[in-house]
């Protein structure tokens, strides 16, 4: 309160001390004019400002000389001095002002500076920190701060999950490898065992191989997903084509899990885009409706165009996602099946990367599930 009582009597004794100066400088004037230059001075006003004249006494008849004020060149004179004062003030004036006002800008900078450091590093209540002559900055530096807790505690479930993923795939590498070890040794110390049974112990190693190689593409994907920034090349593209040749491509995956694929479409829509990371969008939505579609089952991907955007749709049978995992499935490090053994499940990178392709696109994607059907839609401009 002492701090705030200061302040504001600043400015009162800064004016008391600017017409102090102002009357001691006119004092130091009057007495240079009236003493000091008191010969001088006269000799100059009476040359420029006093006429004579001759003229003869009414009386005598003499010859007379006599001196008259000029007052058109004195009120002349009076007036430049008038506006010489009248702009002198004027800037004296605005230079206070701006001075003022600038250190006082400086001063209530510096004392925002403080609250807002003292709000943030405190936990205290915005009212407690800011007085009410400053609530709409301590309603601003409540969803400032709100903000940022929210998106500190996103990057520690993100990180959360990426050690809980980490850790996951350094234990699962051990299983496929102590299995690989174990029947490449059976077959090394029996040369002559029957063809029957190193078929199927052959068949049992290049299978667990496979699972470490997925394992390790999952520890490459991770590092590439943090280290590289994406960039987009655009080019005109055939997307109906893209999505054909894509179908056609997935024919023996989907053979695999007894599915198979309907494409709705029509025919040349052309957008602008990077080729190569919208193939991997599209990729990763179909991999992804496979992996947890049911067996047997089909998979339809349509478009749909308006006037300036096209609408691409992946819809498959499967179990009904529930809506909280619904509204985490584009998070970096999120897998839907987490159970440790399962084969669906990546590196939880896939729909992240999907989403950010797509934002660069200046698109959207989205994802619902009811009624045990799953659609991922994808949304980009024509």
């Amino acid at each position: 309160m002492k701090a705030k009582i200061n302040i504001r009597l600043q400015p009162i004794f800064r004016t008391g001390l600017i017409f102090l100066t102002a009357y001691f400088l006119c004092l130091m004037i009057y007495t240079l004019v009236d003493n000091t230059f008191n010969g001088v001075f006269l000799d100059w006003f009476s040359k420029h400002y006093i006429y004579e004249f001759q003229t003869t006494h009414p009386t005598s008849g003499r010859a007379l000389w006599i001196e008259r004020p000029d007052w058109p060149a004195i009120k002349l004179l009076f007036l430049r001095l008038f506006i010489g004062v009248v702009f002198i003030s004027l800037a004296i004036i605005l230079y206070t002002t701006s001075t003022y006002s600038r250190r006082h800008t400086q001063n209530a900078i510096s004392e925002i500076s403080t609250m807002m450091r003292g709000y943030m590093a405190e936990s205290k209540e915005a009212t407690d920190i800011f007085p009410p002559e400053y609530s709409e900055i301590s309603t601003q530096m409540v969803e400032i701060k709100s903000q940022m807790m929210q998106n500190e505690q996103i990057l520690k479930e993100e990180a959360a999950r990426k050690n809980d993923l980490i850790t996951y795939l350094a234990h699962d590498l051990k299983t496929p490898l102590t299995s690989i070890i174990g029947y490449l040794s059976l077959l090394d110390e029996a040369p002559d065992m029957p063809d029957e049974q190193k078929q199927k112990y052959t068949k049992i190693t290049l299978e667990k191989s496979l699972r470490l190689e997925k394992l390790i593409n999952e520890f490459f994907d991770i590092t590439r997903y943090n280290l590289q920034q994406i960039y987009l090349e655009k080019e005109s593209i055939n997307l109906s084509y893209m999505l054909l040749q894509m179908t056609d491509e997935f024919y023996p995956i989907l053979q695999a899990h007894g599915n198979t694929a309907q494409l709705e479409t029509a025919e040349n829509i052309m957008i602008m885009g990077d080729p190569v990371k919208l193939a991997r969008v599209f990729q990763n939505l179909f991999k992804n409706a496979i992996s947890y579609s049911y067996p047997n089952t089909t998979i339809t991907i349509r478009t749909q165009c308006s006037e300036n955007q096209v609408d691409i749709y992946f819809s498959n049978k499967g179990k009904t996602i529930p809506t909280h995992k619904l509204e985490m499935i584009f998070e970096k490090f999120f897998r839907l099946d987490e159970a440790r053994t399962t084969n669906t499940g990546g590196a939880g990178l896939g729909l992240a990367i999907a989403k950010e392709i797509v934002t660069l696109h200046d698109g959207k994607i989205i994802a619902t599930s009811a009624n045990e059907e799953t659609t991922f839609s994808v949304t980009l401009p024509l």
